[in-house]
C-alpha cells in the first residue's frame, strides 16, 4: 500500500496533489526575462544611483568595483496574454502560455550566495541539515503510488560551454531530521537510472526475493527488540527497491511516447540528460503518482558574457516548459499538479566587470527576483508585484521565500503554522519560526 502520510493532514481541501519544481541553479536574471525595464535604455553606462542601492550588501565579486554601470537588457520584450505580461524574446514558447502562468516579480531573500540561497528556498534555512520541501510534503501527505518513491530528483544538462556552473549536492534534497523514507531518490539519465536497485549478475529475481524476506525477518527482530522506527523505514526501502526493479524500466522507456510528444516538447526530449528529456521524465513520474519531482538545471550564473550565454540557456528550456504545461493540461492533471520555475535569487541591473553595448554580466542580487507557477491551484494569468525602474527594490506586494513556502503548503491543504515535527525540543517547520504569510492573491 502507498504511505498515507500524517493522519492529521491535509488540514483543509487541497488544490494540488503533486508538484514539479524546476530549479534553475545559478539564478536567472529577472530584467532579461520577466521584469521589463525600458527606462534603463537611457541609463546605459551611468552609475547606479545611491538612492536605489541604499547601501545594500554586495558580493565580494563586485564590492571592489570603482563604479556600478547600469546595463540595460539587450533583449526585446513584448506583452502577452490577457494580463499583458512582459516576457522576453528569449522565451517565445513560455510567452504563448502567459495566461496559464502566475508570474511573481517580487520574490526576495536574505541569502546572497548560491549554496545558502538554494538551501534557504529548498529547506527554509540557509544552514544545511533541515528537510527540503519535497521531504516535508512526502512526510506530511505520503505517497500516491506503491512502486515508486514519493520524492524523485532529476538533473538536467546545459549546452553552452561558457555557462557558469554552480555545484549542487545531495544535501539540497536532504531529508534532514525526518525519516530516511522521505528522502529524495535521484533518477539518473545515464547508466542505471537508480543506483543499487538492479540485481547483480547471476542473481535472479527469486533469489533476491528470498534474500529480502530473510533480511526483513532479521530487521523485524531488531525492531521488536529496540523499537527504532528507522528499522521499519529500512524494511520499506528494501521492498520499494525490489518493486522498482519492475517499474523503473517501464518508466524510463521513452519509446512508448508517441511522435506527438516530441512535436510538443521538441526533439531534444529524445536526448538523455537534456532539460527537455528530464521535463518529459518529470511528467511521466507525475502521472504515475510521484508526489514531488525536483528538477535541477545548472548554468544560469551569468557573471559575464550574458548576451552570448543566456539565449542558449533559454533555448534549452523554452519549448520543453511549454510542452510540459500543455502535456499536463491535455492529460487532465495540470489542475492538481503545481509547476514551479525559478532560481534562488535575482541579478543586479549594474554590470559586473566591463560593460559594452553588446556584452555585460550581472552579479547576485537577493532583494528581488522573478519566478512563475502554473497549475495546482495557482491563480493563472496574473503578474504579481512591482519593482522600481532599476529592478533593484520591491515597490509593491513583496513575497519573501518564507511566504512562498507557506503558499505552496497551502495549495497542498497544509497550514504551515500547524505543520510541525518535534526535533531537539523544537516544533520544526518548513518556513521556520519567523513570520510567514500565505499570499492569498496568488491562489486560484
Amino acid at each position: 500500500m502507498a504511505e498515507t502520510g500524517s493522519p492529521s493532514l491535509p488540514h483543509f481541501a487541497p488544490k494540488a496533489k503533486r508538484c514539479i519544481y524546476l530549479h534553475m541553479v545559478g539564478a536567472p536574471p529577472q530584467m532579461d526575462l520577466f521584469d521589463y525595464k525600458p527606462k534603463m535604455k537611457d541609463y546605459f553606462d551611468k552609475d547606479l544611483p545611491e538612492s536605489i542601492r541604499q547601501g545594500q550588501r554586495l558580493t565580494t565579486m563586485t564590492s571592489g568595483q570603482s563604479r556600478f554601470p547600469v546595463a540595460p537588457s539587450v533583449f526585446q520584450f513584448a506583452q502577452h496574454g490577457k494580463s499583458g505580461a512582459w516576457i522576453s524574446e528569449l522565451l517565445p514558447n513560455v510567452a504563448k502560455m502567459a495566461d496559464a502562468l502566475t508570474i511573481i516579480r517580487t520574490m526576495h531573500t536574505e541569502a546572497i550566495n548560491h549554496e545558502p540561497a538554494i538551501t534557504f528556498i529548498q529547506t527554509g534555512n540557509q544552514i544545511a541539515g533541515k528537510p527540503c520541501i519535497g521531504s516535508w510534503i512526502a512526510y506530511g501527505l505520503g505517497s500516491m503510488n506503491q512502486d515508486l518513491p514519493t520524492f524523485v530528483v532529476l538533473n538536467a544538462n546545459h549546452t553552452h560551454p561558457k555557462a557558469n556552473v554552480q555545484a549542487i549536492s545531495a544535501r539540497l534534497w536532504s531529508v534532514g531530521f525526518l525519516s530516511a523514507q522521505y528522502a529524495g531518490v535521484a533518477l539518473r539519465s545515464a547508466g542505471d537510472p537508480v543506483l543499487n536497485v538492479k540485481n547483480p549478475d547471476g542473481v535472479p529475481a527469486e533469489v533476491r526475493r528470498k534474500m529480502l524476506d530473510s533480511l526483513g525477518q532479521l530487521n523485524q527482530l531488531t525492531y521488536d527488540r529496540f523499537g527504532d522506527p528507522e528499522t521499519k523505514s529500512r524494511i520499506a526501502q528494501y521492498e520499494m527497491a525490489f518493486r522498482m526493479q519492475a517499474c523503473v524500466p517501464d518508466l524510463t522507456d521513452l519509446a512508448q511516447e508517441p511522435e506527438s510528444t516530441y512535436k510538443l516538447d521538441g526533439e531534444d526530449a529524445r536526448k538523455p540528460g537534456t532539460f527537455a528529456n528530464r521535463a518529459l521524465m518529470a511528467r511521466r513520474l507525475a502521472e504515475r503518482g510521484v508526489r514531488f519531482v525536483q528538477l535541477y538545471m545548472r548554468g544560469w550564473d551569468v557573471h559575464g558574457s550574458l548576451p552570448e550565454v543566456r539565449p542558449a540557456q533559454c533555448k534549452d528550456v523554452d519549448q520543453a516548459l511549454y510542452g510540459l504545461v500543455q502535456d499536463l493540461e491535455q492529460r487532465g492533471i495540470l489542475d492538481d499538479t503545481l509547476v514551479i520555475w525559478g532560481g534562488e535569487f535575482g541579478r543586479t541591473i549594474y554590470s559586473q566587470g566591463k560593460l559594452t553595448a553588446t556584452d555585460y554580466g550581472r552579479d547576485h542580487h537577493p532583494r528581488r527576483y522573478s519566478l512563475w507557477k502554473a497549475g495546482g491551484g495557482a491563480k493563472p494569468g496574473i503578474v504579481w508585484g512591482e519593482t522600481d525602474d532599476f529592478s533593484y527594490n520591491v515597490v509593491r506586494d513583496p513575497v519573501h521565500i518564507r511566504d512562498f513556502q507557506a503558499t505552496i503548503l497551502h495549495l497542498f491543504g497544509i497550514d504551515h503554522k500547524r505543520f510541525t515535527y518535534k526535533f531537539q525540543g523544537l516544533d520544526q517547520k518548513l518556513a521556520g519560526v519567523e513570520k510567514a504569510t500565505v499570499v492569498k492573491g496568488l491562489l486560484g
